[in-house]
Parts: C-alpha cells; sequence; structure tokens
C-alpha cells in the first residue's frame, strides 16, 4: 500500500464512524415504576404508573437509535417487566422483557437498565409483561421516525398518536384471583367499566359502588384533539387493551390506512378502523369538515357484546371554544357481531407496492395451533392443541443457555390436531386438557409457517377473536379464512405476491389465520393470545431458534429460578 494514503484512509474511516455516531442517537429515560391513585374514567383506584403518569411517556426515536430505559420497581411487593412490543430486538434477545422467557423479573427495590436499538421506523407501544399488570396501566407508545433524507409514501403536515386501551375499577389481584378458582367459584374479569382515549374516559358515577368518583376531575376531561381546517394529519393509534376488540372513528371523517405495526400499507379508506389488542395503524386525515364546530372520537367495543359505554374524545377544530362539545350522539360503530365486516377489513390489508418484502415461495415447517377452552384439574384455562401453556420459574433463555434442561419439560408440544375429525363449531366432547411449559424447537434460518385455527368454546355457540402476538419477529400474513382450514385447499390461495408484514395479527371467530416467518433472530421468543387473561390462563407457546449462535449472556438478567447466584 502506498504509505501517502494511509492518512487518507484513516481519515475517511475516522469520518465514517464519526457520521454514523451523529446519525444514531441514544435516548435516555428513567422510570420508576409505582402505585398511585389515580382517576382516569373519574373512579379513584389505584394504577400502575411510570414516574406518576399512566399512560407512560412516549418514547421518541429515529431508526437505528439506542434507546436506553432505567426501570426501578417501587411497587413494593410485585416484581415488574416491560415488553418493547414490536421491536425485534435483534441481538439483544435478553431485553426483551418477556420475564419467564427472556429475562428475570425486576424484584421490588431492584433497577434495570434496558438498552436496545430500534431498527425500523413505525408506531409501536410497550407494556408490562408480569402477571396482569398491563390492565393496571403500565404501558404507552414508541414512535420511531424515519432517517434524515427518507421519503415516506405519503404526506401530512402534522401527526398525533391516540392509544386506546380497556378499564376495570378491580385491581389486577383481584381479577387474577378470580381466573385460578376452581369449579363454579371461578370469576371471569367481565367486561371493563370503560374505554379510554389516551388514558381518558368517562364512567357515570352515579353507577360508582363503593370508592370516590368525581365526573368534573380534570384527570378524566375527555382528550382533545386539535386540528387546523385544511390541513392533512397523520394519527398514529395502538390498542393495548387487555380484552376488548375496538373500532375507532373520527365522526365525519374518513380514515386513509397506510402504515400497520411498522410496515406500509398500500393505502385503503375506510369510515372506522377495526384494532385489535396489540396491534397499530398509522391513518391519513384531512381536517375538512365544517370548521365551526367540533367532532367526536369514539372507541367502541366489536367482537363481544358491549358491556361498557363508547369511549370519547373531541376533535377539535382550531377556533372553536376548546369546551364545546359536539352536538351530535357519538358515532357507535359497526354492529358489534358483524364478524364479515371485520374480516373484510383484515382482507384489506397488502404491503405497499413500493416496499412489497414478498415472503419464501414456501416453508419447511407447518403447525397447526388449535385455540380451544379446556378444563384442566378443574379450572378453566386456554389451552392449544390440548395443551395449556405454563411459564417456567427459570427463563428458557438462561435454561437453555446454560444447559438446565431439568427446569422446563423436554417432551416437545404437538405441531398439529386431530384436524380431519375435530369438530370446531360444537363444544369440545372432551374438555379436559393438559398443563405443559415444552417449547417449540426451530432449526435456525428455516421457514415455518403457523396456522392459528380458532374453535367454539365451553360455552355453546360461541367463539372469541383472538389477537397473536410473535416477540422477535415479523412475520407474512398468507390468508385468513371463515371456517376449518383445509391444507391441501387453502394453502393453494395464499397471497404470495404482496401480503402484509405484522407482528400481531387475529384469528377470527371460527376462523383460520396462515402467517409465515424466518427463524433467523437467535433467543427465544413467546407467541401468545394478547387478550391478558387469556394468555394468564394458558393462551400460549414459545419458539427458540439459534440460542447456540449467543455469546455469554449477561448476569443482570438472571437472579430467578435456578439462575440464582450460587446455584
Amino acid at each position: 500500500m502506498d504509505f501517502a494514503l494511509r492518512p487518507l484512509l484513516l481519515f475517511i474511516f475516522i469520518s465514517s464512524l464519526f457520521i454514523a455516531c451523529v446519525q444514531a442517537k441514544v435516548h435516555h429515560h428513567k422510570w420508576e415504576i409505582s402505585y398511585q391513585f389515580k382517576s382516569p374514567d373519574c373512579l379513584k383506584k389505584l394504577a400502575v404508573t411510570i414516574n406518576g403518569q399512566t399512560p407512560g411517556p412516549t418514547i421518541y426515536a429515529s431508526e437505528g437509535d439506542t434507546v436506553v430505559v432505567d426501570v426501578k420497581n417501587v411497587l413494593l411487593t410485585e416484581n415488574a417487566a416491560i415488553h418493547w412490543h414490536g421491536i425485534r430486538q435483534i441481538g439483544t434477545p435478553w431485553m426483551d422483557g418477556t420475564e419467564g422467557v427472556t429475562q428475570c423479573p425486576i424484584l421490588p427495590g431492584d433497577t434495570f437498565t434496558y438498552r436496545f436499538v430500534v431498527d425500523r421506523a413505525g408506531t409501536y407501544m410497550y407494556h408490562a409483561h408480569y402477571g396482569m399488570q398491563r390492565s393496571g396501566g403500565l404501558n404507552g407508545m414508541i414512535v420511531v421516525r424515519v432517517p434524515e433524507g427518507f421519503k415516506e409514501p405519503f404526506t401530512y403536515d402534522r401527526e398525533h398518536s391516540i392509544l386506546l386501551n380497556d378499564w376495570w375499577h378491580q385491581s389486577t389481584y383481584e381479577q387474577s384471583a378470580g381466573l385460578v378458582q376452581p369449579g363454579k367459584q371461578f370469576t371471569w374479569v367481565g367486561e371493563p367499566q370503560s374505554l379510554l382515549i389516551n388514558g381518558r374516559g368517562k364512567f357515570n358515577c352515579s353507577l360508582a359502588v363503593g370508592g370516590t368518583c368525581n365526573s368534573t376531575n380534570p384527570e378524566c376531561a375527555p382528550y382533545m384533539l386539535t386540528v387546523v381546517p385544511g390541513k392533512t394529519y397523520r394519527l398514529r393509534i395502538a390498542s393495548l387493551t387487555s380484552l376488548s376488540a375496538l373500532n375507532f372513528e373520527i365522526e365525519g371523517h374518513s380514515l386513509t390506512v397506510v402504515e400497520a405495526d411498522g410496515h406500509y400499507v398500500d393505502p385503503f379508506v375506510v369510515k372506522n378502523l377495526n384494532l385489535y389488542s396489540g396491534e397499530t395503524y398509522s391513518v391519513i386525515f384531512k381536517a375538512d369538515q365544517d370548521p365551526t364546530r367540533n367532532y367526536w372520537l369514539a372507541s367502541n367495543v366489536v367482537a363481544r357484546k358491549p358491556g361498557t359505554p363508547t369511549g370519547t374524545g373531541i376533535l377539535h377544530y382550531y377556533r372553536v371554544p376548546r369546551g364545546r362539545l359536539p352536538t351530535t350522539a357519538p358515532p357507535t360503530g359497526p354492529l358489534w357481531n358483524d364478524t364479515m365486516y371485520r374480516f373484510k377489513q383484515s382482507l384489506a390489508l397488502h404491503a405497499h407496492p413500493s416496499f412489497n418484502e414478498p415472503p419464501p415461495s414456501k416453508s419447511d415447517r407447518m403447525i397447526n395451533l388449535l385455540n380451544t377452552q379446556n378444563r384442566v384439574n378443574g379450572l378453566t384455562r386456554w389451552s392449544i392443541n390440548n395443551v395449556s401453556f405454563d411459564l417456567p420459574h427459570t427463563p428458557y433463555l438462561i435454561a437453555l443457555k446454560n444447559n438446565l434442561h431439568h427446569v422446563f419439560e423436554q417432551r416437545p408440544p404437538p405441531d398439529t390436531y386431530d384436524v380431519k375429525t375435530y369438530d370446531i363449531n360444537t363444544v369440545p366432547i372432551n374438555p379436559n386438557a393438559t398443563r405443559s411449559n415444552s417449547i417449540y424447537n426451530l432449526e435456525f434460518g428455516s421457514v415455518v409457517d403457523v396456522i392459528l385455527q380458532n374453535a367454539n368454546t365451553l360455552n355453546p355457540n360461541n367463539s372469541e377473536p383472538h389477537p397473536w402476538h410473535l416477540h422477535g419477529h415479523d412475520f407474512w400474513v398468507l390468508g385468513y379464512g371463515l371456517g376449518k382450514f383445509n391444507p391441501e385447499l387453502d394453502a393453494k390461495k395464499y397471497n404470495l405476491k404482496d401480503p402484509i408484514l405484522k407482528n400481531t395479527v387475529v384469528v377470527h371467530p371460527l376462523g383460520w389465520t396462515a402467517l409465515r416467518f424466518k427463524a433467523d433472530n437467535p433467543g427465544v421468543w413467546a407467541f401468545h393470545c394478547h387478550i391478558e387473561s387469556h394468555f394468564f390462563m394458558g393462551m400460549g407457546i414459545v419458539f427458540q431458534e439459534g440460542v447456540d449462535k449467543l455469546g455469554r449472556l449477561p448476569e443482570f438478567i438472571m437472579g430467578c429460578g435456578e439462575s440464582k447466584l450460587g446455584n
């Protein structure tokens, strides 16, 4: 090499490092998780908060940035864990925040530092992943912006974020205690008392039984979204419900869907948008209606018989008095039991033509997952292929990396069920199932198809939608169907041209959903129903792939089960 070139090459190398450092930023947050008395729907109750607020603060970053969150658990008597929903944790599987799967929980009084890279622009969320704390208020949004100079396939003047949630007056302890009672003592969580828009709702205080309910409390004043007439807005919407499927509408304004779970969508227009727990969308709307009045933001329960009033906020046109309510009744959305309405919206989701990543043409393995409600030793549980899932005391990632194979069952769970004879339309003939904490071992780099098959519950003529979320990956949604999946006929109808990539997808009542993903992210990843009580009752599985490719695990993720120091 010409020695005269060495200084120039060194300068270029240092300059490139400097540019990379300037472009990729580190966003540092310090959070305290604690119980605080809050009145999000006017009734005062204990909520799980971050720095005293619920929802928690929105995390803003740009693609490629690093997010650092110091989380101190001040809950006194409860462990904690936070999952960064939609962030794939490439190279940092121990930061996924899934207690029992990727790491130990944060003990009361302890501080844990999450550190990860946000590798893709989009709309995401975070929430508790310990017990049922998510329904108690530990949640928030993550907004990852595109790199400087990148042009998105749509334009807008300003953007806002909307977090949708459901809210109970019972504590998470009361809810979970009812779910683990045997036989007739089993107590379902019931329908939520309120629907919240950005942490605000309105409970009818005349119906309050105990507690303090104050309808004039500013904490439950309706969320107000201010717009300027003629301007175009991007609305990032996330559903962090613990039970409810929702339909969101802006009175009098059409919505153009442009993003789903961090991926650009071939745009389509809707009057209102169906969202299932764990999903995120971006929609575009224009403030093009009568600018002398305000309009409703409305959130309504669908897919379950509503026992909860419409959640409302206000679309406030600039110069109209902020306190002026719309003179119309809030939109009530589509019929709650109109499955076809929701099914057609699922079919409308396709990848944007300019950002299409077609899936592999075929898979290496197919796993059929039958979703059923069962009995296990007198308890009501949810099961997959007749196996109800339990988390181990020693996280899988730690156990696998340290050869602690005795801490969870080694016999793998079943890849399928009796497809030919099982009748999905009736109550299970034999409702009994088993419990297990075994996991699916995937060949690293393989392509996996998963068929989610819904069925009738333990109640006659009843089937519920289940939103399934996969940690550590995005997957292609190859197709949806109503009825039982036919592997010979339905597989031929897969959309291999422009399927949308998502991390959360619904399986409709008595229907099926087919998805495909690459097992190319070393780690151990949960795949579960995002309805909190359903996962609590066993509706989930775990995949492991390429754990042998990971280096030494950090010691700070250990400390529970057989990962305790000295074991």
